[in-house]
C-alpha cells in the first residue's frame, strides 16, 4: 500500500488544525495509510496517531474530510455542501417532513394580498406590475468600468409573497420570495427605524429557541456583508442597495414553521438563519415584513432546508391576468420534482454573483424563423455561457437592444395587425386588438431546453384596445428571463444537479 501511495501526486493543504499530534497535511488516500499503520509500519515514519485512540482518529477523519470538501479545487464543493446540510438535519425534521412541502404565493396585487387594490382593473394591475419591472431591473445593473460581470443590488417590490411563522411560540410573517437573494430577513422589535408592515413585528425575545450567532463562526462567515458588533461577541449582517437603502441587524437562528397549502401539514425547522433586522430603510409597499430569499448561495432558506427540500424547490405562477381566486404555488423537496412527458432541462451556469440562477439562451425562434442570440453585433459583451438570469420577481423580459430588436422585426412583419403606441406608455411593440391576437410559434432555445412559450407569455394587455410584447430591450441591464415567460408553466431548480426543468401546465388547476 505505501508503495501506491508514493505514486500519487500530491495536493498540499495547510491545515490550520497543525500541531505536534498532526505532523504531516495530506490527502485522503495518505490519511487511509496512516489510519492502516499507525505510524509503525514505514520505515519509523511518525504521524501522530496514537493507538488505542478512537476520538482522535474520529476527529482527524472528520477534519480531513472538511477539509477536501471546502477546499476550493472542489469543483462538486457547492453539491457536497447541501447534501451534508440534508444529513446534519435529518434528524431534526421529522420522517413525514421529508415528504416535501407545497405552500400558497401570493401575488401582491391578488386579493389575498394585504396590499391588493378592489378599484384597479385587470390592465391595471398588470401596467403596475411592468412598472416596478423597471425598478428590480436595477439590481441586474451591469458594471462595465471592469471587465468581469458584476451586479448592483437595490431594492425593489417583488411580486410574490409566503407565510410563513419564526420562533417558539411561532409568530406570522409575510416575507416576499425572491429567487435573487440568499439572506432570509424580516423586521424585528425593538425596531429602531422600520417601514409600515401590517403584521405585528417579531420580538425576538419572546421566542423560547431564538439565538443570535456569535461573531466569526462558520455561520456568521457564510453570508456575505457580516461584521462583528461592538463587543465583538454577536454577528451582525448589513444589506445595502444602490438607492441608498439598507437592511442592518442581528444575525441569528430560530424555528421556522412553513405550513401546507392545504393546512394539513404543517413543518418546523428548526435552526434556519436569518436576518433580524432593527433598522431597515427599504420599504416594499406591498405589507410585507422582509424577504424570504431563494438564490443559490449557501445562506439561502432552500440549502437551509435540509431534508426537507433536498436542494430543490420548484414554482408555477398563474397568469397575471387571471382574474380567478387561483393561487400560485411554491414546491420543496419531492414535491418540487418537475416529471413527466414534455420535461426540458438546462443547465445552472455557475458564475458571480453565485445567488443568481444563470442560464445561457442560445435563441428564440418565431414560427421557422430562428433568431440567434450572439451575432457580430452583441457577441462581445457577455460570455457565451450563463448569459441570462431567470427571476420570479420581475415582470418582463429583458433583452439587449440588439437581439430584441431582431425579435422585433420578426414579429412585426408575422402578425398582420396595427400598430400601436402604448397608451400606458410603458412597452415599445404594440398591436390593435380588443380580441386575443393569434400569433406564430415562439420557442425559446435555453441550452439542451426548447421552451414552447403561448402567446400569453409573450403579450400583455395594458389597455381594452392594446396587446403589447412583454419583452424590453436593456443595453446597461443583464438579460432577465422574467415571470410572465414563466407562468403556466412548472418551473424546477435543482440546486444539487444545478439544473432548471421547465413544464407547460396549468398553474392553479386542482
Amino acid at each position: 500500500m505505501a508503495s501506491v501511495v508514493r505514486k500519487f501526486t500530491p495536493c498540499r493543504l495547510c491545515m490550520p488544525w497543525r500541531d505536534t499530534t498532526n505532523k504531516v497535511d495530506c490527502g485522503i488516500y495518505v490519511m487511509r495509510h496512516m489510519e492502516s499503520y499507525m505510524g509503525g509500519g514505514t520505515k519509523g515514519w511518525d504521524c501522530g496517531l496514537e493507538k488505542n485512540n478512537a476520538s482522535q482518529l474520529s476527529n482527524l477523519r472528520t477534519k480531513y474530510s472538511a477539509a477536501i470538501i471546502l477546499h476550493h479545487s472542489n469543483e462538486l464543493k457547492d453539491r457536497s455542501l447541501i447534501s451534508l446540510v440534508s444529513l446534519s438535519r435529518c434528524d431534526l425534521l421529522t420522517k413525514a417532513s421529508t415528504n416535501g412541502l407545497t405552500i400558497d404565493l401570493i401575488h401582491r396585487d391578488s386579493p389575498q394580498s394585504p396590499s391588493y387594490d378592489p378599484s384597479l382593473s385587470s390592465s391595471q394591475r398588470v401596467v403596475n406590475a411592468l412598472r416596478r419591472s423597471f425598478n428590480r431591473a436595477q439590481r441586474f445593473k451591469l458594471n462595465r468600468s471592469i471587465q468581469s460581470r458584476k451586479s448592483e443590488i437595490i431594492g425593489s417590490n417583488g411580486e410574490y409573497l409566503m407565510k410563513y411563522s419564526i420562533g417558539t411560540p411561532p409568530v406570522s410573517s409575510l416575507g416576499i420570495v425572491d429567487t435573487s437573494s440568499d439572506i432570509t430577513w424580516t423586521q424585528c422589535q425593538p425596531c429602531l427605524k422600520c417601514f409600515n408592515q401590517n403584521l405585528p413585528l417579531f420580538n425576538p425575545k419572546k421566542s423560547s429557541t431564538y439565538r443570535t450567532i456569535r461573531c466569526n463562526t462558520s455561520e456568521c462567515n457564510s453570508v456575505q456583508g457580516t461584521s462583528c458588533s461592538r463587543t465583538r461577541k454577536n454577528c451582525l449582517y448589513l444589506e445595502t442597495f444602490s438607492d441608498e437603502s439598507f437592511t442592518h441587524g442581528l444575525l441569528s437562528t430560530d424555528t421556522f414553521t412553513l405550513a401546507s397549502s392545504s393546512g394539513k401539514r404543517v413543518i418546523s425547522a428548526p435552526n434556519i438563519v436569518f436576518g433580524c433586522g432593527f433598522r431597515n430603510t427599504i420599504s416594499f409597499g406591498s405589507g410585507g415584513s422582509g424577504i424570504v430569499g431563494l438564490g443559490g448561495g449557501n445562506s439561502s432558506l432552500v440549502t437551509q432546508l435540509g431534508s426537507l427540500a433536498r436542494g430543490k424547490f420548484s414554482y408555477c405562477l398563474v397568469l397575471l391576468s387571471d382574474n380567478s381566486k387561483k393561487s400560485s404555488k411554491l414546491n420543496f423537496g419531492t414535491n418540487a420534482e418537475v416529471l413527466g412527458r414534455g420535461v426540458v432541462s438546462t443547465p445552472i451556469v455557475r458564475t458571480y454573483p453565485e445567488t443568481y440562477y444563470y442560464l445561457t439562451l442560445e435563441g428564440i425562434s418565431v414560427g421557422n424563423q430562428k433568431l440567434e442570440f450572439y451575432d457580430n453585433a452583441n457577441s462581445s459583451n457577455f460570455n457565451q455561457e450563463g448569459n441570462i438570469i431567470i427571476d420570479s420577481g420581475i415582470t418582463l423580459t429583458l433583452l439587449p437592444t440588439d437581439f430584441y430588436n431582431k425579435l422585433k422585426k420578426a414579429l412585426q412583419s408575422s402578425i398582420k395587425l396595427e400598430q400601436i403606441k402604448d397608451p400606458k406608455g410603458v412597452l415599445d411593440l404594440c398591436f390593435v386588438s380588443r380580441k386575443d391576437i393569434q400569433v406564430p410559434k415562439i420557442t425559446v432555445h435555453f441550452q439542451f431546453a426548447d421552451v414552447e412559450l403561448k402567446t400569453e407569455n409573450v403579450f400583455v394587455r395594458t389597455s381594452d384596445v392594446a396587446v403589447c410584447l412583454a419583452v424590453k430591450p436593456v443595453d446597461l441591464i443583464f438579460p432577465v428571463y422574467g415571470s410572465i415567460a414563466q407562468a403556466n408553466f412548472l418551473v424546477g431548480y435543482d440546486l444539487v444537479q444545478r439544473t432548471v426543468s421547465f413544464k407547460a401546465t396549468r398553474c392553479g388547476k386542482k
